[in-house]
C-alpha cells in the first residue's frame, strides 16, 4: 500500500486525503493546530469546486450542508446601494456560500478514524512515505518563496442571528474601499470589508473603524455589523505569491492550494482551486505511475491556476480603484463577459 503525508488539514489537505484514502492510499494528515481550532469565516462554492467535491465523493454530503439555492440580485453596487453590474442568475445557480468551520466539519467526517495528527508542526523533510502533499498555506514552509502585499487589508465576519439581505448581495464600491454581503445557509449573513492601507496597519480598535469606514452605507449593512459579536471579527491582510512558480513539484513532494498558487480572494476561487488540485491529484495518482502522476499534475494545474491568480490581483486593483472611471467600466460590461 503507497503511503502518503499531507501536511495541513485545511480544506485542500483534507479534500486530498478523501480523494487518496478512498483509492486505497495510507493517509496521514499532519496538521499543526490543535483540534477544533479552525478560524474564518464565509467561503464561496462555485459549480467547478463541486465538481471537484463529486469526483472524490463527497459532492452530495456537501450540498446537504449548503442548502438550496438562495434566489437574490447579486453583483456589485455603489456604497448608496444603486447598482453597477449584476451577474446572469444562471452564472451562480450552483453557487453557495458556506462557513468554512462547516465545511471543514463535513469533510473531516469523510475520514478513517486517526487520520489526521494535530499538533504536528512539519519544518522538516518527511521520510518513510511514496508522496507528500504540501497543503501548508500562504506561508508554506515547504515552499519557501515570497509573498506579496496586495494593497488592501479585509475584515471578515458572520452575523450571531439571521438578517434580511433585502433581496442583494454581493459587492458594494467605495474609493479604495468594499463591503460584501453574502447569505449562509442558516440565514445569517458572511460579510466581508476592504480597505487599501498600507501592510501591517493597526487600528485601536477595529471594529470601531468598521463601523466608522462602512455603517454610513446602504442597508442592511448598519444592520449586519450590528448583529456582529466583535470578538468574532478576522482581520487579514491580503497576500499572494510573489511570482508564479516554476513547478509545483520537487521530487515526490508535490504542493497543493495555497501553497502552490496562493491567490488574492478576488474571484472567490481560492477554496474551489485546492479543490480541484485535489480532485486532479488524487484521481492521477490513483491510475498512473507517481512519477508520471506529479508531472501529469504539475502540467494540469500549473497553467489554471496561475492564470486565475493573475485575473484575481487584476480584479482587486479594480475593485479598489479610486477612480470615477471604474463604475463606468463595470455599469457598461456585458452580461456576457461578467458571467464569464
Amino acid at each position: 500500500m503507497s503511503r502518503v503525508a499531507i501536511i495541513g488539514a485545511g480544506i485542500g489537505g483534507l479534500a486530498t486525503a478523501i480523494g487518496l484514502q478512498r483509492h486505497g492510499w495510507d493517509v496521514s494528515v499532519l496538521e499543526r493546530s490543535a483540534p477544533d481550532s479552525q478560524v474564518g469565516a464565509g467561503l464561496s462554492l462555485f459549480a467547478n469546486g463541486f465538481r471537484a467535491l463529486d469526483a472524490i465523493g463527497v459532492g452530495d454530503a456537501v450540498r446537504a450542508m449548503a442548502g438550496p439555492e438562495q434566489v437574490l440580485t447579486a453583483g456589485s453596487r455603489r456604497r448608496d446601494g444603486r447598482w453597477l453590474a449584476t451577474t446572469p442568475p444562471g452564472a451562480v445557480r450552483e453557487l453557495r456560500v458556506v462557513h468554512r468551520a462547516d465545511l471543514h466539519r463535513v469533510l473531516t467526517a469523510e475520514l478513517g478514524p486517526g487520520t489526521i495528527a494535530y499538533g504536528k508542526n512539519v519544518v522538516e523533510p518527511l521520510t518513510g512515505y511514496d508522496v507528500v502533499v504540501a497543503a501548508d498555506g500562504l506561508r508554506s514552509p515547504t515552499r519557501g518563496t515570497d509573498i506579496r502585499y496586495s494593497g488592501y487589508t479585509s475584515w471578515r465576519g458572520v452575523t450571531e442571528r439571521p438578517v434580511d439581505l433585502l433581496g442583494g448581495a454581493g459587492e458594494s464600491l467605495g474609493r479604495g474601499e468594499r463591503f460584501g454581503l453574502a447569505p449562509l445557509p442558516d440565514g445569517r449573513v458572511y460579510w466581508f470589508g476592504v480597505a487599501s492601507t498600507p501592510a501591517g496597519t493597526a487600528f485601536p480598535d477595529e471594529f470601531a473603524e468598521i463601523r466608522r469606514r462602512f455603517e454610513g452605507w446602504h442597508a442592511p449593512i448598519a444592520e449586519v455589523l450590528d448583529a456582529t459579536g466583535p470578538a468574532a471579527v478576522v482581520r487579514t491582510d491580503i497576500y499572494d505569491l510573489a511570482k508564479p512558480l516554476a513547478s509545483y513539484v520537487r521530487g515526490t513532494t508535490v504542493l497543493l492550494g495555497d501553497a502552490a498558487h496562493a491567490m488574492t480572494p478576488d474571484l472567490g476561487q481560492g477554496a474551489n482551486m485546492a479543490l480541484e488540485d485535489a480532485a486532479t491529484l488524487s484521481h492521477l495518482l490513483s491510475a498512473r505511475p507517481i512519477a508520471e502522476a506529479l508531472t501529469a499534475y504539475d502540467r494540469n494545474r500549473r497553467p489554471r491556476t496561475q492564470a486565475l491568480a493573475r485575473r484575481a490581483r487584476l480584479m482587486g486593483r479594480l475593485l479598489q480603484s479610486r477612480s470615477p472611471q471604474r463604475d463606468t467600466l463595470l455599469r457598461l460590461t456585458p452580461a456576457s463577459v461578467v458571467a464569464r
